[in-house]
């Protein structure tokens, strides 16, 4: 399964300019646009899955704390039998 991520095209520009600036600062590089959005977009490849991964895995174990708080506050709504 491949991800693919779309973004807004503005999104997509202020990252290319980040990536910009960053060779700019880091590495006395410059990039053109079209230099800087391949390495955008090979990123996105590259990171999406891990990240979608990693967000998939948050959210579950996240789900499966308030599942526990529930079960715990069902058993505390329990009235005692004799």
């Amino acid at each position: 399964m491949s991800l693919l991520v779309k973004m807004p095209r503005e999104q997509k520009e202020m990252i290319i300019r980040n990536v910009q600036l960053f060779f700019e600062e880091e590495r006395s590089e410059t990039l053109g646009n079209i230099a800087a959005e391949s390495i955008v977009d090979f990123m996105l490849k590259e990171l999406a899955p891990h990240l979608y991964n990693k967000g998939v895995a948050d959210a579950r174990n996240l789900l499966m704390q308030k599942m526990s708080q529930i079960e715990d506050e069902c058993y505390a709504l329990e009235q005692p039998v004799r």
